[in-house]
């Protein structure tokens, strides 16, 4: 996503409407002419591939769109890392404890670092020349840092990436968000709750798989202390939704004016029909190492009982809640898991709210000893399910424990 300083839009009354590049040779050619320049900066600092990007920029008038098509390339898909033969800290205590020695001069500087290269070498048992020592003395600074890995995307799926982050640009100052997911199969339901868990989003869902559902999420700027990182989150979710097939959103903005720096409301909508493209896939097989971890243990788990994957969905009031797996037995028997291993108090507070409005008598709830529940405000006592505990892991056994 591109940092505030690179987002572009412009006012149509309250509404919002944020720049889009167009899919044409134009464009394709400067996100070609970028791209390139990456490619040709591997193995370099990324000081020297900034001075090459500033060269390219020039005194162009579309330097933002340059600077964002850059910005995306160097958080996305790029990999620069600290080449040095010793952690650089450690490197130039190393080296100013010979220089201390002698008079500082160009030729006491190549002895120091031949006498700190032909250390190092005895201590890391290879080669070390004194020209990584230089290099490596401050290979900590960003703009010495080296472009290792370079990922290079299509020339259109940068600009796609570009048009996606502006829109997903409007959201960091959202008050409230209201999508509404018209009917669609119920497996694109449940791929968009699962992100809205996955991100963590407050949000209050109405409806049912039949008529679709509507569902309303605070935004950043709606919360007594604005967060960043939630802000972020929802325009995280926004690729996610992309992948559901019917939807529209609109979305009320809390902005400032450009010149007067007042506050002021700003408006903005989106549909199934904009456009945009994702580039998320069309969702992790898990939410989690917990779970992955669970699930693969099952396999080699000596039972009749079968684990399914997210199947059900359980509408409560003002809510969905999706189990994380189904455990069905042959002579029938079903019963839905959740594993309960996340501490921030608002989700678990969230979380046992759901399993008592749910009013499910098939439900397992593995809760980790870590979790401080009495700080949370949560009481087991009057929870209608079965608790299986656990520590760092939870196992089959302790889950069949319960079913038999």
């Amino acid at each position: 996503m591109l940092p505030t300083d690179l987002l572009s839009y412009r006012h149509n009354g309250e509404e919002i409407i944020p720049k889009r590049l167009s899919i044409d040779d134009r464009n394709l050619k400067v996100a070609t002419e970028i791209i390139t320049c990456y490619q040709d900066a591997v193995g370099n600092t990324q000081g020297l591939l900034e001075r090459q990007l500033s060269d390219l920029e020039g005194d162009t008038p579309d330097y933002r769109m340059k600077r964002g098509l850059a910005y995306i390339l160097k958080s996305s898909f790029s990999t620069f890392e600290v080449v040095s033969p010793l952690e650089p800290p450690m490197l130039r205590a190393k080296v100013f404890a010979v220089a201390a020695k002698s008079s500082p001069s160009r030729e006491s500087t190549q002895i120091t670092l031949g006498k700190v290269a032909d250390e190092l070498s005895r201590e890391l048992e290879k080669e070390i020349l004194p020209s990584q020592v230089r290099d490596g003395l401050y290979a900590d600074l960003n703009e010495n840092k080296i472009l290792t890995n370079f990922d290079a995307p299509t020339p259109e799926s940068l600009l796609h990436r570009y048009n996606l982050s502006q829109v997903q640009g409007v959201f960091y100052k959202a008050s409230q968000l209201i999508i509404n997911a018209h009917r669609n199969v119920p497996g694109q339901y449940k791929l968009l709750f699962r992100y809205l868990k996955l991100f963590q989003l407050m949000s209050y869902i109405e409806g049912d798989a039949d008529h679709g559902f509507t569902i309303t999420i605070d935004g950043p700027t709606s919360l007594f202390h604005p967060s960043t990182r939630y802000g972020l989150a929802i325009a995280k979710l926004i690729p996610a939704l992309l992948h559901v097939t019917k939807w529209s959103l609109a979305s009320t903005l809390q902005t400032r004016d450009f010149y007067t720096k007042a506050r002021k409301t700003g408006r903005f909508t989106l549909n199934s029909e904009c456009g945009l493209v994702t580039h998320y896939s069309p969702g992790k097989p898990y939410d989690s190492m917990l779970e992955e971890s669970f699930a693969n243990k099952w396999k080699s788990a000596k039972t009749e009982w079968v684990l399914e994957r997210e199947v059900d969905l359980i509408p409560i009031p003002g809510s969905v809640m999706i189990p994380d797996f189904r455990l069905v037995h042959p002579d029938g028997r079903t019963f839905l898991l959740e594993i309960v291993g996340y501490w921030r108090p608002e989700y678990l507070q969230k979380k046992f709210y759901q399993v008592r409005r749910s009013e499910r008598n098939d439900l397992i709830l593995a809760i980790s000893e870590r979790l401080n529940l009495d700080k949370a405000g949560v009481k087991l006592n009057d929870v209608p399910a079965k608790i299986v505990w656990f520590k760092d892991k939870l196992l089959p056994k302790s889950v069949l424990a319960v079913l038999d």
